[in-house]
């Protein structure tokens, strides 16, 4: 079973058994920071995807966004989430010290490995999770197979 992310960098785009950022892509982002606050690494919003035969669940960390701040799509077997997240106003007598969160807008794309059932996807938003429920299309469920004698 294969899953691949992409995000808006097509050159570091696939998800990874032994994980997908190692210390070289941390650099890399850090590096693109300095000249683009804007810039965002495919570490956002941070995924956790698991499966079995009948569903895949995926939780993706949204902190401090509701439900109007994103949107979720399933077409055929990708998954798309996608959103803003909206930079505080910053008040005129504010001195800003750090600012290590990221705002802007992401779109993480996910390949699934089979196809879903998209009348029975789940979507929860809960203390800034988001749980999502991707039940697996009756036609992509394995099938044991008698064996006549």
């Amino acid at each position: 079973m294969t899953m691949i992310l992409r995000t808006n960098r097509p050159t570091m785009n696939r998800w990874s058994p032994l994980g997908s950022e190692t210390p070289f892509h941390r650099l890399f982002d850090e590096m693109f920071e300095r000249f683009d606050p804007n810039f965002q690494s495919e570490a956002f919003p941070a995924l956790n995807i698991s499966t079995n035969d009948e569903v895949m669940t995926v939780t993706a960390e949204l902190p401090g966004l509701s439900a109007e701040d994103f949107e979720i799509s399933v077409e055929g077997d990708t998954l798309t989430l996608k959103g803003e997240r909206k930079a505080p106003e910053p008040k005129d007598e504010d001195t800003w010290h750090r600012r290590e969160r990221r705002y802007g807008k992401f779109t993480r794309i996910v390949e699934l490995p089979y196809s879903v059932d998209t009348e029975k996807v789940e979507a929860r938003l809960q203390n800034g999770l988001l749980h999502l429920t991707l039940p697996r299309a009756e036609a992509e469920k394995p099938r044991r197979i008698a064996i006549k004698n």
